[in-house]
């Protein structure tokens, strides 16, 4: 048994890994990505779950629009240990390399910010439409290149949803699916084409929920035909899709600030 005290990356154990998904990674349709099950021993991801927020505590950052309903943590400081030692090893530089070795982008710099990243949650009947990230961090004046999403989802069925979608340049089809279970691991390249999402309401039971761990790394600088103007998240419509805000979504967005801040901690204390 290994236990996360106990555990970090290692070369010998990560490289040959990267050199057998290199030519998938570099290959992959849509657009450049790979999947790895059973990633890390999961004795390692125990005290990470046994210490995972529940979605009623206040710590979470909480999006509620028509085009996303989860939740978000990228605090450290209101994290379990466990989870702050495992977050540590993704941004060592062990990991680094395993990234630049399996994927050819060089001179990789991981966030110790977690800017959009951290833990991520989404209750039944939540969401994330099709989108492609925003292209560069401004708190770190450097150029998003990768995302790292680590499922922690134990007997997660396929009726539950949340499928990771894959969707071409066009927004015309829908590539690849990809089920959130346990100890997966998705690594893709981070480019404006790269549409990608849960955009299907979550229809696991009302106890569950999707959890992940999603890592971005970054570089001083990009290729040059992937150089596009700075943006933030970029929503795109599946054939044939409509947003519509609900109710409460609507009342929301003519709340003035201050107030929903007062309502939405009254609400979530009282829970």
């Amino acid at each position: 048994m290994q236990d996360l005290q106990a555990f970090t990356f290692r070369r010998d154990e990560l490289f040959p890994l990267a050199d057998k998904y290199s030519e998938q990674f570099r290959t992959a349709s849509p657009f450049r990505h790979v999947v790895i099950d059973d990633f890390l021993p999961p004795e390692v991801l125990e005290p990470v779950l046994d210490e995972f927020p529940e979605p009623r505590d206040a710590t979470w950052q909480r999006f509620d629009t028509a085009r996303e309903v989860k939740l978000a943590l990228a605090d450290t400081e209101r994290m379990g240990p466990a989870t702050r030692r495992l977050l540590a090893e993704f941004n060592g530089g062990v990991f680094v390399e395993f990234l630049e070795r399996l994927t050819g982008i060089t001179q990789l710099v991981s966030d110790p910010h977690f800017e959009g990243g951290g833990l991520h949650q989404i209750r039944p009947g939540g969401f994330l439409k099709v989108h492609a990230d925003f292209n560069r961090s401004r708190r770190l004046n450097l150029d998003r290149r990768l995302n790292g999403l680590l499922y922690l989802n134990k007997d997660w069925e396929e009726s539950y949803g949340g499928h990771l979608q894959l969707w071409n340049k066009d927004m015309t089809e829908c590539e690849g699916k990809v089920l959130p279970v346990f100890n997966r691991f998705v690594l893709f390249a981070t480019t404006d084409d790269a549409n990608h999402g849960h955009p299907d309401p979550l229809t696991c039971p009302e106890d569950r929920a999707r959890r992940s761990m999603a890592l971005y790394y970054y570089s001083n600088g990009r290729p040059e035909d992937e150089v596009t103007d700075d943006h933030t998240t970029l929503f795109k419509q599946r054939p044939g899709e409509a947003w519509k805000s609900n109710l409460r979504q609507v009342a929301k967005r003519w709340t003035p600030p201050a107030l929903a801040d007062l309502v939405g901690g009254r609400r979530t204390k009282g829970e």
